[in-house]
Order: C-alpha cells, then structure tokens, then sequence
C-alpha cells in the first residue's frame, strides 16, 4: 500500500540523516583544522581542500535540510509531497561542485606559472589528517548511496575532499624528496577534473529525474513486455515510468484485456510481477476490455476523436 512504501523511503532517509549529521560535524571541524593549515604552509592544495569542506559542510547541511523537509506530508497543492526537493538538493551540489573544480583549475594554472615556497612537511601531515576524518565521513554515507540521490552528492562532495587530501599528501611528498614545488597545483588540477567527471553524472541524473524520464535502471521495452506476457492482458499502451524521488519509482498505463478476466484480479498479478522484476510499486493502471476500447470512441462536438472513460485503478503499493 502507499503508506508501507512511504514509511521505508522515510525511515531510509531517517537513517540517513544521522549518518549525515556526524559526517557534518566531522567534515566542520576538520574544514577550520585544514584551513589554518594551508594558510600557515602556503599550499594551494591544502586551501583548495578547506575551501571544498567547505561546501561540504554547505552541501550535506543541504542534505539534511531537504530530507527534512521532503518528509512533510503531501497537501492537496503538494500531492506529491516534497520529495523533489532532494532531487533539486542534489542538483545544486552538483553545479557547486563544477564551480569549485573550475575555480581550483585557475588558481593551479596560476601557481604553475610561478610555484610558491610552501612547507611541504606540515602540509602533508594536515592532509593526511584530512585523508583518515574523510574516509570516516565517506564510510558513514557509503550504504545510502545507490538509494538516495540527494545523500549521493554529499558524498561525492566527501569523495572529492578525500581525494584533495590524497593529492596534497602526494604534493607535499613530492616537493619533500624531489623539490617539485609544481606538484601542488599539478595535483590540484588533476583532482578537479575527476571531481567535475563525477559532479556531471550527478547533475545528468538530477535532470533526467525532473523532467521526469525513464529511470536509467529500468528498460521500458522490458517492462510492457512483462506486462503483455501477463496472463489475461491482450495489449498495453500509454506505458510511462519516472521517478518521484531516488528510490521511489512510478509507473502509469492502460492496460486492455478479455471480459472474463476480474479487474481485481488482472492487477495482482501486474503489480506482483513489476514489484519483483523492476523493485516499482507505485502504480495508476486503467484497464479496459477490448470491447469497450472498440466502442469509446466517439466524435467530439470539435470534430476530434475522443475516449470515454474507463475504470481506473490506482494502487501505490
């Protein structure tokens, strides 16, 4: 039913928020520790990394305040809720994370050019401290990533940082045995452009969600073939899948079948099998017999062929 499905995205979220909240709390104090550091040693890695804390801490205090807000029950203007909101959330850290990654990319074009005297001892201690409260953070948010978009571009945001670290501790390695004072923004650049890969693929995804296109998951052909191979169903069509928010996926269609088969019955059956061939359960099937699909149509006073309406079935399982 819709409420069963409902709570599990909420209690998911739920579960989510507390893991967010320590990676917060983690990824704030670690973001002042980093920034003193780059400040005092001079490294464009170590205050590029503070800088993407950051907006770590700005995106997963996003994070959070969108699966809050998303668990406000839907209201007759909101019928949906406010689920979207995390998609949007996650939309926005994406661009963020372009943002920063382009401007790490110009200040290393600078520091290449004229690389500056750096303390390449205290940097890679900094760094590695940001590496090992990084991971902590990655770890915590790791087991909601593939269910919840939103939670997803916190932790790329965590990832990016994580990354930064293991740059400047390279950097700062580097400029220890070999004297390479370029390493810092070679690495800098280096680690933008991973960040700016993995950024992209989030905001794709965000864009495919709110204009509300097939979820990349599932296959549509598959789906309208497991719906004809149901046993009473004669054809399907209006066929659309989409997705509401991460995790929670719609499906709505007209389905024609023989008068002998009970409509009750028909849908079981379809919600059974798209429930455990594609994880949908929210569904809007109308279903029609052939006859009556033969006989619906008539001529509008505008003198366009129209339908009557048939019985509508919706379940939200």
């Amino acid at each position: 039913m819709g409420a069963g499905h409902s709570h599990d995205h909420s209690s998911r979220s739920a579960k989510g928020s507390g893991r967010l909240k320590l990676a917060l709390s983690l990824t704030f104090f670690y973001m002042i520790a980093e920034a003193a550091g780059g400040w005092l040693t001079n490294s464009l890695a170590l205050l590029a990394d503070a800088g993407h804390m950051l907006t770590d801490v700005g995106a997963l205090s996003l994070t959070l305040f969108a699966i809050w807000f998303a668990g406000r029950p839907a209201t007759s203007k909101k019928t949906y809720g406010y689920y979207r909101l995390e998609i949007l959330a996650a939309f926005v850290n994406g661009i963020a994370l372009v943002l920063i990654s382009i401007w790490i990319l110009f200040e290393a074009f600078g520091r290449w050019q004229s690389p500056p005297e750096i303390d390449a001892v205290t940097m890679t201690g900094v760094a590695a401290g940001g590496l090992i409260v990084n991971i902590i953070a990655a770890f915590l948010l790791h087991s909601e990533v593939e269910h919840n978009l939103n939670i997803r571009g916190a932790w790329l945001h965590v990832i990016g940082d994580m990354l930064g670290s293991v740059a400047a501790i390279v950097a700062g390695l580097a400029i220890i045995v070999f004297g390479w004072a370029w390493a810092d923004a070679v690495c800098s650049a280096l680690i933008s452009f991973i960040i700016i890969y993995g950024a992209w693929r989030l905001i794709l995804d965000s864009v495919n969600i709110l204009l509300e296109g097939t979820p990349a998951h599932i296959d549509l052909s598959a789906v309208e073939k497991a719906i004809v191979d149901t046993a009473g169903v004669d054809g399907v069509h209006d066929l659309h899948i989409w997705t509401i928010s991460s995790g929670l996926e719609a499906l709505s269609a007209h389905i024609s079948h023989d008068e002998s088969v009970q409509h009750s019955e028909l849908l079981a059956a379809v919600r059974t099998k798209l429930h455990d061939s594609f994880g949908i359960d929210h569904l809007t099937i109308q279903m029609e017999t052939l006859d009556h699909e033969a006989e619906a149509v008539y001529v509008c006073e505008t003198g366009t062929r129209c339908f009557e309406p048939t019985v509508m079935i919706n379940d939200a399982r």
